[in-house]
Order: structure tokens, then C-alpha cells, then sequence
């Protein structure tokens, strides 16, 4: 952020905003590097240096790890509204998450599930503390009404660590290799926590307790009548015979979190009045949120998939030369050699739990129209299928300030949607991308062949928009609606619906491997988009009354 711009926030917006801005953006560049790289180094063979995890075992895993990254800030966002403090909560989170971030440079399965373990729990106090700061920094007559623009600010300091990461994700992993990289993003989440040093000054102020009032539910009952009972009912989803949900990781979370959805429901039972109708109006966002989730998410595992298998990833010219120097493309030689062997989905094979080796090309070139293919022996570059995670986060930090204006526009002319009203148009945009990889899967002829990258860019230019009326958002409306004790829970409640979406979208996306017509994965995922934003625009006239009756918007 230059100097100009910094100005320009601060005058407008309170000081800690570049502050949390700059904290959130190199925590995110550590988080989505990491994201970034986690299911191709599942799924890469033991002997190029990955874990040799079936794809569809590698998805389950997937889904389960990011939905319970955004199920532990419940229970992080309670304490730091009763007990330890915003700020103290993002410092222990911050470095629980830097130590599991290098923790995954460790070799062996026990050191991948205990940093798996750290990158989760610390998240789960990181992730809803610093939102709740954010917000709080709004609640002054001086910002309330930049509230939905600060939150947008904020989103795209998000997504610029996103962008960024993968880049140098995709470098640090060619010249150096996956331990590497995965190290890499231990370091960009302590920078941030250098940088949340720098600015305390500005939000101490914003750090403030929220003791219990009479009938809020204690730290020790939370444990005893939500996260045993979870405890309990996920072990009884483990241990259950033939899977319900497909797996027993699936079962195991869908149980858990029953306790947890009782639990939220419980708040607005016994809210007072005044709180009731705006606690509902929460739930019902948190429960239409997550089917945009379970779409969204599938960028880490079938859009993944799509780039590194069915997308023309050749780069030649000056770009091959370009991203060679940067070691940002691998180089591959058409010629047969003992390679590892996939199947017609691109799914690693084995016999008897070991990777099958066969005589033959490499994968790249088994859906490359034959007139396309280089000489016998010569090599060709290919784009590292993670810098198409940095797609999307390059659509937010372009479209953010469009939207910011777009809405400014409506604003000054007296029609801008309400909150509510941003997130169901969010659902029905973000339908549309569905349609957009139908196409590609029409001109891929089902995958036989590959297609532009082109496809895939615009897809996650669709789906951006919607994200920047959904995502951001829901945070502004957590923070505008909630109780001011509960916010940091009510918070957690937004991670919960986030959590429960993104382990759904591994669910979704283990039954890629079904689906002998890809189209059909794509259009199921439009449907399901579909039908919230149905239920989103039904439940706005209420949501709006809501908004209306605490002279918000």
C-alpha cells in the first residue's frame, strides 16, 4: 500500500484499518500458500516428493482440514469475548498457526496431522478475534456507515496475500521442493504478526471484554453441554458401520456438529426479545451460506484438478523462458519412461497399497491432441497448476474497488441493496461460474482433450463477484446484527456455516470421480447455488424489516 493510500484509509476510515489490513494479508499469504499446495502434495506420488494419498482420500482430507480451520473459531471466538481478548487471542493463534505451517516441513504422516492440528486450532482464535476488532474499530458514530466498505478493504487485503502466495508457492517449490515452500508460509504468518505489533496503539481501544450477563452460558457448561457432546457424537460418526456421509471423517464432523447447530439455536431460544429477531436473522444467513461454500471451496480440489489435467498449461516464447528463469513452470520431455501410472480421471493407481509404474509418456500428454504434441524427445513447459489458485484472489483485488464504486453509485441514488439483499444476489451470481465450466467441459469433449486457461479465468471472475456481495458481508452483518457481548461468537456461527460448506465441498468433491459426464458435476453444483439464492430471496422482505428496526442497512 503506498503512501497515498494509506492517507486516504486512514482519513476516511479509523488507523488500525491498514494495520489489520496488512496483518490479515501476510496471515492469508501463509494460510492460502499452504492452501494452495496441500491437495497437490496429497496427491503427488511418494517419489515426486508427496504424500501418494489417493485423490479421492486427498479431497476428504482436504474438506475436512478447511471446514475445521473454520469450526474451531467458535469456540476461539467465546474466549476471546470472555476471557483472553481479541488481541491475545490473534497473537496465540497467529503463532500456533506459524509453527503448524512449518511443522509441515517435518517428514512423516504424525508430523502432517499434528501440523494439520496447529494450523486448525490456531486459526480458530486467529480468524474471528481480528474480525471482531475490525468491527468494533467501526462502531463509532464517526465510521458506522463505512462499515460494508471497510469490511471490502479489509477482503482484499485477503486476497492480495492470496494472489501473492501462490507465486511464490509455485517458485519455492520447484527450486527448492515442498518443504520449502510449506516453510515459506511459517515466515509470511509471523510478518504478520510483526506487523499486528506495529499497530496496537490503534486498537487497544477495540479490545474489549465481554464478561457474561446473567443467563449466558458459562466457559465450563459450553465444554460440558456442546463440545463433549460433540466429542462423543463425532466418535460415534467414526465408529459407525457403513458410512452415512461416504466416510468416516464425513460422519465424524457431520455428528459433531449437531451439539454445536443445538447450541446456536439455544442463543436465539433464550435471547431476550430485542435480541431475537436479529440473532434469527443470523442463522438464516449461516445456513444459506453454506451451499455457497460447498461450491466455492472447490477450488483447492476439483478446479485444482482441472487445471493441472484438463487445462493447456503450455507456455512458450518469451513466457517460457520468463517463467523458467522464476522457476514458475516445470519442464516436460516427450519421451517414454518409467513413470507413475494414473487412470482415465487422472487418478493415481496402486496394487497392494504401492504406486503402479508403467512404460510410458509422461501424464501431461495423454489428453494433448496428438497435433499438438512436440517432437520425440523435445520438452515443453507447463504452468505450476497452483498459480491458477492465484486467479481468484486477482479478481478480488481488480473487482473490489468496482464493486466498493458500484455500490457507492447505488448509495448516492438511493438504491443499494441492503446486506442481506448483497448476499442473495452473491448466491445468484455465483451460480452463473457453474455454467461456465459446463462450457468447458462441452469444448474439453469431456475431458479428452485440454482447453484455454481461459476457461478457468473466467470462471473465477464470476464466482469473484459473488464472493465480494457474500463474503465480506456476512462478516459486516455479523458485526452489525449481533449482540455485542456474543459478537466474537456470533462470529464463530459464521465460520461454523463456512465449515460445515467447505467440508461439503470436499463431500462434492470426492463424487467428481463418479460422474462419466463432467458436466453434470458442474451443473449439480448450479442447482444447489440455485436454491439458496431461492431461499435467500424469499427471506429478504424479513431480513430487511430487521435491518430496517435497528436503523441499518
Amino acid at each position: 500500500m503506498n503512501q497515498t493510500t494509506s492517507t486516504t484509509v486512514a482519513s476516511k476510515h479509523p488507523k488500525g484499518l491498514p494495520f489489520l489490513f496488512l496483518t490479515e494479508m501476510w496471515e492469508r499469504f501463509g494460510y492460502y500458500l499452504m492452501l494452495g499446495i496441500f491437495f497437490l502434495y496429497m496427491k503427488a506420488a511418494k517419489t515426486d516428493g508427496g504424500m501418494g494419498f489417493d485423490p479421492g482420500d486427498a479431497s476428504d482430507i482436504f474438506g475436512t482440514y478447511i471446514a475445521l480451520t473454520y469450526l474451531t473459531p467458535f469456540i476461539g471466538g467465546f474466549l476471546a469475548d470472555r476471557k483472553i481478548g481479541y488481541i491475545n487471542a490473534v497473537y496465540f493463534g497467529g503463532i500456533l498457526m506459524g509453527l503448524g505451517y512449518l511443522g509441515f516441513s517435518l517428514e512423516g504422516t504424525t508430523a502432517f496431522y499434528i501440523s494439520m492440528a496447529l494450523v486448525i486450532i490456531g486459526n480458530g482464535f486467529f480468524k474471528p478475534s481480528i474480525s471482531t476488532l475490525l468491527g468494533n474499530l467501526y462502531s463509532t458514530d464517526t465510521y458506522r456507515d463505512k462499515k460494508d466498505s471497510g469490511f471490502n478493504i479489509f477482503y482484499m487485503g485477503i486476497n492480495i496475500g492470496a494472489f501473492i502466495c501462490n507465486i511464490i508457492a509455485a517458485f519455492m517449490r520447484n527450486k527448492y521442493g515442498w518443504d520449502e515452500a510449506f516453510m515459506t508460509a511459517g515466515i509470511g504468518m509471523f510478518i504478520g504478526l510483526i506487523v499486528f505489533s506495529l499497530g496496537l496503539k490503534n486498537y487497544r481501544s477495540a479490545n474489549i471484554l465481554k464478561p457474561a450477563q446473567k443467563g449466558d452460558i458459562t466457559i465450563g457448561n459450553l465444554f460440558a453441554i456442546v463440545f463433549l457432546p460433540a466429542i462423543i457424537a463425532g466418535y460415534l460418526g467414526w465408529i459407525i458401520p457403513n458410512n452415512i456421509f461416504g466416510s468416516d471423517s464425513t460422519d465424524a464432523f457431520i455428528f459433531a456438529c449437531v451439539p454445536v447447530i443445538f447450541y446456536f439455536v439455544s442463543i436465539y431460544l433464550k435471547a431476550p426479545q430485542d435480541d431475537k429477531r436479529p440473532i434469527a436473522a443470523l442463522l438464516a444467513i449461516f445456513a444459506v451460506s453454506i451451499m455457497f461454500w460447498a461450491v466455492f471451496k472447490q477450488n483447492g480440489t476439483v478446479l485444482t484438478t482441472w487445471a493441472e489435467s484438463y487445462t493447456d498449461r503450455k507456455v512458450s516464447g518469451s513466457t517460457e523462458k520468463f517463467a523458467s528463469d522464476l522457476y514458475l513452470a516445470d519442464k516436460v520431455v516427450f519421451a517414454k519412461d518409467t513413470i507413475t501410472a494414473y487412470d482415465k480421471n487422472f487418478k493415481l493407481l496402486k496394487e497392494n497399497g504401492q504406486e503402479v509404474k508403467i512404460y510410458d509418456y509422461p501424464k501431461y500428454f495423454s489428453n494433448m491432441p496428438a497435433d499438438q504434441r512436440p517432437e520425440e524427445g523435445q520438452a515443453i513447459y507447463t504452468a505450476n497448476p497452483e498459480l491458477f489458485q492465484s486467479i481468484n484472489p486477482f479478481w478480488v483485488v481488480a473487482l473490489t474497488p468496482l464493486v466498493v464504486g458500484f455500490f457507492a453509485l447505488l448509495k448516492r441514488r438511493g438504491k443499494e441493496p441492503t446486506t442481506p439483499g448483497k448476499i442473495a444476489w452473491g448466491m445468484l451470481i455465483s451460480a452463473l461460474s457453474c455454467l461456465v465450466m459446463v462450457a468447458a467441459v462441452h469444448y474439453s469433449m469431456n475431458g479428452t482433450i485440454k482447453v484455454s486457461a481461459l476457461w478457468l479465468i473466467a470462471c473465477y471472475g464470476v464466482i469473484t463477484v459473488g464472493e465480494l456481495f457474500l463474503s465480506p458481508m456476512g462478516l459486516s452483518l455479523v458485526s452489525k446484527l449481533s449482540p455485542p457481548r456474543i459478537t466474537a461468537l456470533m462470529m464463530g456461527g459464521f465460520f461454523l456455516s463456512t465449515s460445515i460448506g467447505n467440508k461439503l465441498s470436499g463431500v462434492l468433491a470426492k463424487t467428481w470421480y463418479n460422474y462419466e459426464n463432467k458436466q453434470l458435476f458442474f451443473i449439480v453444483n448450479f442447482c444447489l447455488l440455485i436454491i439458496a439464492a431461492a431461499i435467500g430471496f424469499s427471506l429478504l422482505k424479513w431480513m430487511n424489516k430487521i435491518m430496517k428496526e435497528k436503523g441499518l442497512r
